[in-house]
């Protein structure tokens, strides 16, 4: 069994690590985020109890790859978080959304490619950072049923 110890002395930049080793590798990785938000919709052209006013809590997971920075960063998650919060969630959470979002049923797969395009939008404008891409979004409607956009599916058209 290996024995418990205390840290003794915290790691220091540039005394016990150098700069040039912060990165250590140069592959390609994928980062992850995950959002909740609640809202309001119903469907069109559907008969069941979605075509009634109802609401979800939903779960949106993020995907984005891309290779490290000199510090071994992809991207930073306060940075997803940012572009979740300033330019997806607004129109999102507690929201109606048949509202808030472009003319479309409201739909899960409907929604996840809209917050897939928002957020390849928001990567393109990044430029702290290189070579980002989306690789997919994960939307869950309940705990149990989710729709996902990927970034082969959405580069083929």
């Amino acid at each position: 069994m290996r024995e418990f110890r205390i840290v003794d002395q915290l790691q220091k930049l540039d005394v016990d690590i150098k700069k040039n080793q912060l990165k250590y590798h140069s592959k390609r990785v994928l980062v992850s985020k995950e959002f909740t938000f609640d809202a309001a919709h119903h469907l069109h052209n559907y008969e069941g109890k979605c075509k009634n006013l109802h609401g979800h809590t939903y779960r949106a997971v993020l995907g984005i790859s891309g290779y490290t920075d000199e510090r071994g960063l992809v991207i930073d998650f306060g940075d997803i978080k940012e572009i979740w919060k300033q330019q997806i969630e607004i129109d999102l959470d507690h929201r109606y959304l048949n509202e808030t979002l472009p003319l479309m049923n409201t739909t899960a797969e409907n929604i996840v490619v809209w917050i897939y395009g928002k957020l390849a939008e928001a990567l393109l404008n990044t430029q702290d950072y290189n070579g980002l891409r989306v690789e997919f979004v994960r939307l869950y409607e309940t705990p149990t049923s989710y729709a996902e956009a990927r970034r082969e599916w959405m580069e083929l058209e």
